[in-house]
């Protein structure tokens, strides 16, 4: 696999964990409160929106790095 097919893969996969855990995790409490049933709900939860958001993340964000480069009017490398 080519070194930069492969970086956008490992990046897809740990952008992610790391907004899809802190956004279930903020929803989850908003929702839910912090109960005793808090963590079975955000685990579900997280675990449906990593398998929704990775790919999600893997195909739209080189569509959003297009256009960010056409509103400020670089080339994103």
């Amino acid at each position: 696999m080519h070194p930069q097919k492969k970086f956008h893969l490992v990046f897809s996969f740990v952008m992610g964990a790391m907004m899809i855990i802190l956004m279930t995790f903020v929803i989850t409490w908003v929702n839910v409160g912090l109960g005793a049933d808090f963590m079975q709900k955000w685990i579900k939860a997280f675990g449906i929106a990593y398998l929704v958001g990775v790919p999600v993340i893997f195909f739209l964000a080189p569509i959003a790095r297009k256009i960010t480069g056409r509103i400020l009017g670089v080339n994103p490398a």
